[in-house]
């Protein structure tokens, strides 16, 4: 955004300094108006009175060119009618253009100068030590180019702003955040631009909390009749197909299993709270929780507050998933404090470890890595609850690679409420 910033504001600069120079150019190329001289034909009379005659002494006209010289800080230079130097003070400087009849502004290898043409045909030509009117020029471009560029400044910076604060919003919303919106300022483009992300935000919300609701509504809808199927199964004569009867049980607990996911992950995507904040002995948890799943289990005794159900489902997950990939292999998790209010939770295995490519994307809803099997268990749900319920307690989880093999959460956590 600074880029654009830039661009505009350095595009005011280069049309003025532009204009310049073409204003230059044309002043340069573009034949003068005889009729301008005009008004300069009394000062060539003043000059004229003051020279005297043509057949003045060439040493009293050089005393008078010189006064003239030295009254203006010019080079003045005299020439007869038809251009032959008679005297000069200073440099002398050189014709007129031939064909020019009234005094006025000539442009030369010299610079600008000005001719005055004599009542008695002759011509003084004068250019001043100071070519002012070129610095002139110039310091007038500069005085102008800096006021325009101050006076821009606020103008360019006021829009960029504003798209630089719609910009933030836009990455805040594909950053999750729903209730993203922008401040509409003025009513320009910018500001319709900034209505019509308000709009479109504002419909997706609407559509995403719909969709969240119906799956909320769906998923404890069909908790009842997975009740009434387990119910049904039970009743079955025991001795009837019992590695049916197996699969079934089976069956209805993963179902069962991924229903739960589906209602805590809603519940977290519409919680703007966690609900029960109590003191939570971090190092007990991650031991209650191994203990069924045969994991080893090390570090120190870590408190922080938090909601204990869902810290428990976090580990929980964590725990399970390290126990599918992991095998025979042991399972480790460690709990460390690293400051009065953040904690660190460490669950390793030694099973095959995540490609580079996969290891963000594990943590995404539904996403199974490339090879994974249903039969290998889980729904692709587990991960995206460890990281949702992660950041609910302030902090985060990432996957690292384990020395010697495996893979390695850390997962850390922050007290809240």
């Amino acid at each position: 955004m600074r880029r654009l910033y830039l661009q505009i504001y350095l595009a005011f600069l280069g049309i003025l300094l532009l204009f310049g120079a073409l204003a230059s150019i044309a002043w340069w190329l573009i034949p003068s108006d005889e009729r301008e001289g005009h008004p300069l034909d009394g000062l060539a009379a003043l000059v004229g009175q003051t020279l005297g005659s043509p057949g003045r002494p060439l040493p009293d006209l050089q005393v008078d060119l010189e006064r003239l010289a030295r009254q203006f800080n010019a080079d003045v230079t005299l020439r007869a009618a038809d251009g032959t130097l008679q005297a000069h003070a200073g440099e002398a400087l050189p014709p007129a253009p031939a064909g020019r009849s009234a005094s006025g502004w000539v442009r030369s290898a010299h610079g600008p100068m000005i001719a005055l043409l004599l009542p008695d045909g002759r011509w003084v030509l004068a250019r001043w030590h100071r070519p002012h009117r070129a610095y002139g020029l110039v310091a007038a471009l500069l005085l102008l180019a800096a006021t325009i560029g101050v006076g821009a400044y606020p103008v360019v910076r006021r829009i960029t702003g504003r798209l630089e604060r719609l910009q933030a919003r836009v990455d805040a919303l594909g950053a999750g955040d729903l209730r993203a919106r922008v401040q509409v300022e003025g009513r320009d483009e910018v500001a319709e631009l900034a209505r019509s992300f308000n709009r479109a935000a504002e419909r997706i919300e609407r559509l995403v909390n719909a969709q969240k609701t119906v799956l909320a509504g769906t998923s404890h809808e069909l908790r009842s009749p997975l009740a009434r199927m387990r119910m049904a199964v039970e009743l079955l004569p025991a001795g009837d197909r019992p590695e049916l009867r197996e699969r079934l049980f089976k069956d209805i607990e993963e179902l069962d299993a991924l229903i739960g996911e589906l209602l805590l992950a809603s519940r977290l995507d519409t919680l703007d709270h966690l609900g029960s904040i109590e003191q939570v002995d971090l190092l007990a948890l991650v031991a209650e929780e191994a203990a069924r799943t045969g994991a080893e289990v090390s570090g120190e005794a870590a408190v922080i507050r938090g909601d204990p159900r869902m810290l428990r489902r976090m580990t929980r997950n964590l725990l399970e998933n390290a126990r599918r990939y992991a095998g025979a292999a042991s399972v480790e998790a460690s709990v460390r404090t690293l400051a009065p209010d953040l904690v660190k939770l460490a669950v390793a295995d030694r099973g095959p470890g995540v490609a580079v490519s996969e290891r963000e994307r594990i943590f995404e809803p539904f996403y199974r890595p490339p090879g994974a099997r249903e039969s290998d268990g889980g729904v692709g749900l587990g991960l995206s609850l460890v990281r949702q319920i992660a950041r609910r307690h302030g902090g985060d989880v990432r996957y690292v690679a384990r020395d010697g093999g495996g893979s390695l959460f850390e997962v850390e956590l922050r007290s809240v409420g």
